[in-house]
């Protein structure tokens, strides 16, 4: 006989693993399909991630009430208080504050692997049926189940599958759900710096002609580096030396930080825009990667991922008792909630990737003096934060 579940969820990423903690208490019966073993999180103080996120502090609230925040080593966590933007000329700049707009911090930046190893504690001991190390080989919809079996024989069942394996979802392809991609001929560079002067919890990024340059605020005098790049030119950072890599950045920061030093080896990994047709289907949900992805030169990818976890567990949370969780009617309310907010961000981050990767001279001053502009704008700036604080 098959296994029966109410949700299953394929795919053990931050994303799943937060759905699956959030529907804890729900009353529903929960699965979960991840391919790989749970890996201990090292945060020895010489090793760091060089993949970072900054969270929204809605983010931080979410991971809070899941259990997740209060189990991230606090001394890994680092507030981003400021942040100052600057165009491609030598004088446009626009700078945001947590101060200015009434809040304690902009962001969180936390480690990936510290943020998997918090999550993964707190579903250790939640009602799961949890299928680590496990493959999935076929997946059927039917009127009123999904069925899954795995590539060691083992049936599974249950009314609703989410969908939250990542960009290149297995599960989307399976539902036959269509995705529009675009590729921007762009590779994101990931690297940690120490910095020979404090950031001072400040965030900087730079719109160059040649791609987009963020340093993040670490703990003590570090920095962790996306630096979005035409591909050609990030495979040339990527094969430079540790000394000739942080020369590089450090220059391209225009030294804003000192004498910068590699503590984490660069890494890249390439850049899309993907659009899917719909989020649900009758037994389907999808979250996270496998239903959008972004450019991250707003960094806001894994807090819609955060918010679609926390939206699908409210949605399924308050179906009533008799509903059924797979329900399409249901499901529906869910992408009505979140298609605005994605379909925002994705429109956003395109816009500005579009606009500050053109030649042209006339759109450069146009670009430049737009920065300018709102950075004059008080009320405007404000309204930005609290909108990216959630």
């Amino acid at each position: 006989m098959p296994q029966s579940s109410d949700v299953l969820i394929i795919g053990g990423g931050l994303v799943g693993l937060s759905l699956a903690r959030a529907l804890a208490g729900s009353g529903l019966e929960l699965a979960l399909i991840e391919p790989q073993l749970p890996r201990k999180s090292n945060t020895g103080a010489d090793t760091w991630d060089n993949r970072v996120y900054a969270l929204s502090p809605g983010t931080a609230a979410f991971l809070e009430r899941c259990g997740a925040w209060q189990r991230l080593p606090q001394a890994r966590v680092t507030r981003v208080e400021a942040m100052q933007i600057y165009g491609d000329d030598a004088r446009s700049r626009l700078d945001f504050s947590a101060y200015d707009a009434g809040l304690r911090e902009l962001a969180f930046t936390v480690e990936g692997r510290a943020l998997q190893a918090a999550l993964w504690d707190t579903v250790r001991g939640q009602e799961l049926r949890l299928h680590a190390a496990a493959n999935w080989r076929s997946l059927e919809f039917h009127a009123d189940h999904a069925a899954v079996v795995l590539e060691e024989g083992t049936r599974l069942r249950a009314r609703l599958v989410v969908g939250a394996d990542g960009a290149d979802s297995r599960v989307r392809a399976e539902a036959g759900i269509a995705v529009k991609p675009h590729d921007y001929g762009q590779l994101g560079v990931v690297a940690n710096f120490s910095c020979e002067k404090p950031h001072h919890g400040v965030a900087f990024q730079r719109f160059r002609r040649d791609g987009v340059l963020a340093l993040l605020p670490l703990p003590g005098q570090r920095v962790s580096m996306v630096w979005s790049i035409a591909h050609e030119r990030g495979r040339e950072i990527l094969s430079l030396p540790d000394a000739a890599l942080a020369a590089e950045v450090e220059s391209a920061g225009h030294g804003a930080l000192g004498t910068l030093k590699v503590i984490t080896p660069a890494a890249g990994f390439p850049l899309r825009l993907q659009r899917v047709t719909q989020f649900t289907k009758p037994r389907l949900a999808l979250a996270g990667d496998a239903a959008h992805h972004l450019h991250p030169l707003a960094g806001q990818g894994l807090n819609l991922g955060f918010r679609d976890a926390g939206i699908l567990a409210e949605t399924l949370s308050a179906r009533g008792l008799q509903r059924d969780c797979g329900d399409y009617a249901l499901l529906r309310r869910y992408e009505r909630a979140r298609k605005e907010d994605v379909l925002a961000m994705q429109l956003a981050t395109d816009g500005l990737q579009k606009l500050f990767n053109n030649e042209a001279v006339w759109l450069a001053g146009m670009r430049n003096l737009g920065l300018t502009l709102l950075n004059g704008q008080p009320l405007l700036k404000k309204f930005l934060v609290h909108r990216a604080a959630a």
